[in-house]
Parts: structure tokens; sequence; C-alpha cells
């Protein structure tokens, strides 16, 4: 009997992690396993380092007058970003010693139809063949695959996926639940009446992050990815965000610096905390009485949100903080910094709201219990491996 090895990949701006991932029947859960590998684009011979992607107008453009045409570079980046992708998968293989793999794959971008590739994205190249050119390479290393890679997902929707099929994830034994995760970027997720939402099927009357702009007119992914609260800090205290990375000081440091008196810290995440509470507030408030226009958009032309849906008059039973935004809530400066301060604010904008009912605001009073940071690590590759497990079973 062919020994079958799951690897889920969560694909980033300037790498690819991937993981082997366990299935426990007797359990119908899923973990990470023990082998773990990474591929760094740069270190892939042919990076472009000062690859420039495509005007995302333009990519829109092309890809409304169907005739998308990839330039020479991002064909060259995207064999790049394949190259990286199959070591770290080859490493794993060898390592397990599997026959087989199924494969899934977590990438930023909107994906072209048969999900396999990638037609638009804002910071990288454009990969209309990924799926094929990293099966090819595989195929090269004499890896055969229990299945065609299914699709490139969505790492937010994956998220999702891992909270809810790993031991340990925070969706699960929940019906309701909302999941806001802080990485390179920002990751939003949904289960609501029992089942996985993804923001895509709720876009009508509720926006992604990333899709909202926050009062100093910067869309709202700044205050929850690591990159951004960052950024904050080099602005409020006059330094390069070179400088910052020199000496290693991330928001973990930018916390314990807090803790400790620093003023520009301390203003840092006075507004992180104020605008993450506004986040959340919006969310528990959209959810229990519809959208009202709590905030712009960043694209002025997407259509207005719905006020009606149809979860109206739910609550969240739980809220998750994940990634390095989760590992901050629950660090020890951050607790001092983020967690009290956050929790603080966001039960005032509760009981203070004129929209929320007697009932809503009653259930929230349990904040410390409600929104909790996640255990699960790595959990857009977990996703990743579950989702490709799910599309094999029902294909099978």
């Amino acid at each position: 009997m062919k020994k079958t090895t799951i690897i889920g990949v969560d694909g980033g701006a300037s790498k690819v992690s991937a993981w082997q991932v366990i299935f426990n029947h007797e359990k119908k859960i899923f973990c990470l396993g023990e082998l773990n590998a990474e591929g760094k684009y740069a270190d892939i011979p042919g990076f472009l380092a000062d690859f420039r992607p495509v005007d995302v107008a333009v990519q829109f453009r092309e890809l409304a007058e169907e005739a998308i045409k990839q330039t020479d570079e991002e064909k060259q980046q995207e064999a790049v970003y394949v190259e990286a992708c199959a070591r770290a998968i080859i490493e794993i293989a060898r390592k397990s010693g599997a026959d087989n793999l199924l494969i899934g794959i977590g990438m930023p971008g909107l994906k072209t139809t048969d999900q396999r590739g990638i037609h638009v994205v804002a910071n990288g190249p454009r990969m209309l063949n990924y799926s094929n050119l990293l099966e090819k390479r595989l195929e090269l290393e004499n890896i055969s695959l229990a299945a065609p890679i299914a699709r490139l997902g969505s790492d937010a929707d994956y998220c999702g996926i891992g909270e809810n099929y790993a031991e340990e994830g925070a969706f699960r034994h929940v019906q309701n639940a909302y999941y806001l995760g802080g990485g390179t970027g920002v990751a939003d997720a949904l289960k609501l009446k029992g089942v996985l939402t993804p923001f895509d099927q709720t876009k009508s009357w509720l926006a992604k992050t990333w899709e909202m702009k926050y009062t100093d007119g910067r869309s709202l992914e700044r205050f929850c990815s690591a990159s951004g609260i960052q950024s904050i800090y080099a602005d409020m205290s006059g330094k390069d965000i070179r400088e910052l990375n020199a000496g290693g000081v991330y928001p973990p440091q930018i916390a314990q610096m807090a803790a400790g008196g620093d003023e520009k810290a301390r203003a840092t995440y006075q507004v992180v905390t104020g605008a993450l509470a506004a986040i959340i507030y919006e969310r528990i408030q959209t959810l229990h009485s519809g959208w009202r226009n709590s905030f712009e958009f960043m694209n002025p032309n997407r259509p207005p949100l719905e006020s009606d849906h149809p979860y109206k008059g739910l609550l969240f039973e739980r809220i998750i903080l994940g990634q390095r935004l989760g590992q901050l809530f629950s660090d020890e400066a951050g607790k001092t910094v983020l967690a009290a301060p956050l929790l603080k604010a966001l039960d005032e904008s509760i009981q203070n709201s004129t929209v929320l009912t007697k009932e809503a605001k009653e259930h929230y009073r349990s904040l410390e219990e409600i929104v909790v940071p996640s255990h699960l690590r790595e959990a857009p590759a977990l996703g990743a491996g579950v989702d490709a497990f799910f599309a094999w079973e029902n294909e099978g």
C-alpha cells in the first residue's frame, strides 16, 4: 500500500513555508507533523531582487479584456517562486519517505478560473501556470501525486479551516466565531451557524479588514500586521524601517519598550489598540445589527454594503486573534500594552452602543473569555493541507 503524505504550503511575499500535515482517522482531526521546510525566493538562481509588479489597475483591465500579457520578468519570477516551493516540498517528501503526496497551497491574489494560477496580485508576479509548472517540476524528481493540486486557496480561508479542524483550533465547539489574523498582512475568517463562511460569500454585507479605511486614511490592515505596527512606531519615533530591522526591533520588542515606559512605543500601541477595538466592534455590530457605515473604503468604487443579511441577531461566541497578532496578544508585555487596553476600549464601545440590544451587551460582558489568542501554529499551512485532503476525499 502506498504511503501518502499531506503537505500544506503557506506562500508568502518572500518565501514559502511547507509543513507535513497529519490526519488522525480516529479523532477526525488534523495537526502539523514534525517535518517542515522553507523555500526563500531570494535563494533561487534567477530571482529578480528589483522586480516591480505590473500596476494593479493594468492587471484588472487586462483581466477584464481577457488579454493578460504576462511579462518576461513575471514569467522569470514565477519560475523562481515555483522552484522555491518545489524545493521545500521535495525536502519533506524525501524525509517522510512518501510514495505520493497530497499538496495544498495558500497564496495571495485573485486566482485563475481553474484556481490553479494567479490572475491579479498586488505585490508579486502574476503566475498563470503555477500549479502546472510545480507538478512538472515534482515529476522530474520522480515524486508522484495522489491527486493534482486542486486549487491555490486563500490564506485567510485556510486560517479558518485550520482553526476548525485542528484539535487545538479555536473554531471548534462553537457556532459563531470571527478570526482576525495579523502576520505579513491580515486574514479574516468566519464561522456562522456552525459553517465556515468565506468572506467572499459575505462581501455584500461584510467587508474584509484590508478594504476598510481608518480615520487616518490608511487601510485597517496597517494596525493588524506586524510590518504595519512596526511602521507606525517608525513614524512615531522618526526612525527608518531599515534601522529597526537591523536592530531587531519588531512589534514584540516595541511592546516591551512600551511596557517599560517608552513614550513613542506606548503611543504606538495606543493607536493600534484603538484601531483594533474599532475593527472588532464593527464585526460585532455588523453581525448583530447590520452595516452602519463605520468605515469608508480604500476603493471608492466598491459597491456599498447592504445593511440586511441572513445572520442578523447573532452573537459571536468567540473572537480569535491569530498569527503574530495572537502571539503579541498573549505575550507578557502584550498583555499590558495590547490585550488589557484593547478589551477595555472594546467593552466601552459595546456598552455605550446605541445599536446593540441589552441582551447583546450582556453577552459581551465576558470579553476576557470571548476574545482569545489562537494557539494554532502555522494555521494557513495546516488549513491548506486539510483542504487538499478534503478535495482528494471528495474526488474519490
